[in-house]
């Protein structure tokens, strides 16, 4: 069953070698994910399974690895305690390999990228069967709100963003599975938030968990709505 989980952000700029001089702009994030993700390796997960959207759906179950040579960085992670080293991981759940290694995890750890497009029920279908492959497993959850709070995001301004978020964060903050599951696809899509589809599988993991929620970071820096959340 669920018994913890860490909901982060996953973007390349979280890494202080690819943002470079502008590392000190996301400290704040950083450190909201750090605190998440030792709270999730402090619960007694005896499985992390990490869940990020990529371009098709995939598992990683025996090792994985992933780089940030695409931003120009020589650094490359891999999925703690992993018995052989898979196929390359997808860029969110990369990120979350490093959010891991900066914490020390040493947990068995599968991963699984989600298709930006999955229905919600399909979504809410694939968390209840990571929720039952170990008695006690925890998620790391890898993605954000909307890419368009400002005229300088990556989406633009859209006026719908932030009441987006808004109700994003304060399903996070309530634990309330229902709400995430009932986040629009189409408007997540037209918004960039690419925390849906991931989001969506931790509601159906969480079905019945009785877990509680705690929002560690809800901000918006260079217009992109970054939530950070713990469920407990």
């Amino acid at each position: 069953m669920l018994v913890a989980a860490a909901v982060c952000p996953c973007p390349p700029l979280i890494v202080p070698e690819v943002a470079s001089g502008a590392a000190a702009e996301l400290d704040g994030l950083r450190a909201a994910c750090a605190e998440a993700v030792g709270g999730l390796l402090d619960s007694g997960a005896e499985l992390v399974v990490l869940v990020g959207a990529g371009p098709r759906a995939e598992v990683w179950t025996e090792g994985g690895a992933g780089s940030f040579r695409r931003y120009g960085v020589d650094l490359a992670v891999r999925l703690p305690a992993a018995g052989v080293q898979g196929p390359e991981l997808a860029p969110s759940l990369t990120v979350g390999a490093w959010l891991l290694a900066e914490a020390g995890a040493a947990l068995p750890t599968h991963a699984c990228a989600v298709r930006p497009d999955t229905a919600p029920e399909r979504l809410a279908g694939l968390g209840r069967g990571l929720a039952e492959l170990a008695d006690r497993v925890g998620l790391l959850v890898l993605g954000g709100g909307s890419a368009c709070r400002s005229v300088k995001a990556p989406g633009y301004f859209d006026e719908r963003a932030a009441a987006y978020d808004a109700a994003a964060a304060a399903a996070l903050a309530a634990a309330d599975t229902a709400a995430l599951a009932a986040l629009d696809p189409q408007l997540s899509a037209e918004l960039g938030a690419d925390g849906r589809a991931p989001w969506q599988v931790l509601a159906g993991a969480a079905e019945g968990a009785g877990l509680t929620g705690r929002l560690h970071y809800d901000e918006a820096p260079y217009g992109v709505g970054y939530l950070v959340a713990s469920w407990s």
